[in-house]
């Protein structure tokens, strides 16, 4: 996960879509929404990765999905951020219920929202455990640091949370007593975990997604993503419950996962510039809550050289401006391919320079990030475990 540190002007754009469902057809509408400001910072998003990663060492089967009725699915739709930096949606939390923008993350587990209890929280919505007749308190103390030396700490408390009409009750959230300045600027109010239990920051908390299954709120236990493009109208959904059709073109390719540690883990054969291949097999976490892919130094090094790419020393490589002559990026995942168009591959112009949409870390994996994520369809299984995925519409 990284937070940016600018402000967004919203533009919504509301779009009637239909979801994998039952037989009879029924559909559920939402509205996908846009931003168009342009602020990246390719640096400060390899920070975050790096700092989210390092300290943890890196260290698997078919699901057949059935058939899902309206009321067992929810959609949240996204706010593509800065040019896709960052995506957000908004949950409802409390009763009477209280709405807040999040960062869905796949890449941490916790579940975390700025309150009244902190003074540094001001510019964004903080949640009033007051104002909620179903809060109840926990009063375990939390504490979560990130790249560039910002902070969050608080305590846990529980109540009543929506996620795009999905009502889960007693819902362990942290609520933040203090952050650090520089999140004043972010977007988001909080951070929503999407990734396994196991790496909670108070053990034995359940995450949101294990309780809509524990609770039987949601007939199939996956959820489906798409990330959105900002330079195809942007916006996004996250769907629980079930996956959109409309999303994605093709068949969706099952991908056994290793969460051993806690990530959605999966294991690349090989990867190829074009056709030219710069590695064998490698693993790599996805990660929704990291805007470009992060290469092991060795693989990001044969990454640059096959674009002609230069290492800027910072995490982060300039790259040709002009995608013509770029060849896009192959990730072959279990007996299929999946591509990273060369639109994709310059995340941030600089002037007459561009910044490349993949970066580099001092770990020992690869980080499927947004870069990857914008332009192929997830399908995430957190039962089995395995994830499901097909080349994005937006691709």
């Amino acid at each position: 996960m990284r937070f940016t540190l600018v402000s967004s002007c919203v533009a919504l754009l509301a779009v009637a879509l239909s979801v994998d469902a039952a037989p009879d057809g029924k559909k559920l509408s939402f509205n996908l929404e846009n931003n168009n400001n342009y602020k990246p910072d390719a640096k400060r998003a390899v920070l975050r990765a790096n700092a989210k990663y390092s300290t943890t060492p890196f260290a698997p089967v078919h699901n057949n999905i059935g058939t899902l009725s309206a009321l067992d699915t929810g959609s949240v739709s996204v706010v593509d951020h800065e040019n896709d930096l960052e995506y957000y949606g908004t949950v409802k939390l409390g009763t009477p219920a209280q709405k807040f923008k999040v960062n869905f993350d796949t890449g941490s587990s916790d579940f975390w929202l700025a309150s009244t209890l902190c003074s540094t929280c001001k510019s964004h919505t903080r949640y009033n455990p007051k104002k909620s007749n179903t809060y109840s308190k926990d009063g375990r103390k939390w504490s979560i640091s990130y790249g560039d030396g910002s902070t969050a700490n608080g305590i846990l408390g529980k109540d009543t949370l929506n996620i795009g009409g999905i009502t889960i009750k007693k819902q362990t959230f942290g609520l933040a007593k203090m952050e650090s300045s520089s999140f004043a600027t972010d977007p988001v109010d909080g951070l929503l975990g999407l990734g396994f239990n196991k790496i909670t920051t108070v053990k034995g908390v359940k995450t949101p997604v294990d309780n809509m299954i524990s609770q039987g709120l949601i007939t199939s236990p996956i959820f489906g993503v798409h990330l959105g493009k900002a330079s195809k109208n942007g916006g996004g959904e996250f769907l629980f419950g079930g996956y959109n059709k409309k999303k994605f073109k093709g068949s969706l390719t099952t991908i056994p996962v290793d969460n051993s540690k806690g990530f959605w883990s999966i294991t690349m054969k090989s990867l190829k510039v074009g056709s030219t291949k710069v590695s064998g097999s490698f693993d790599g976490i996805i990660d929704t809550g990291t805007t470009l892919l992060i290469f092991t130094n060795n693989m990001a090094k044969k990454v640059a050289k096959a674009y002609g790419a230069s290492d800027n020393g910072d995490g982060t490589f300039t790259i040709s401006c002009n995608t013509s002559k770029l060849k896009p990026l192959v990730f072959a995942i279990g007996n299929k391919t999946f591509k990273v168009p060369t639109d994709s591959l310059v995340f941030q112009k600089i002037g007459s320079h561009c910044i490349a949409g993949f970066g580099y870390s001092n770990i020992d994996f690869a980080i499927i990030g947004d870069t990857f994520l914008k332009n192929n369809y997830v399908v995430f299984n957190p039962k089995v475990p395995n994830v499901r995925i097909a080349a994005s519409i937006d691709q």
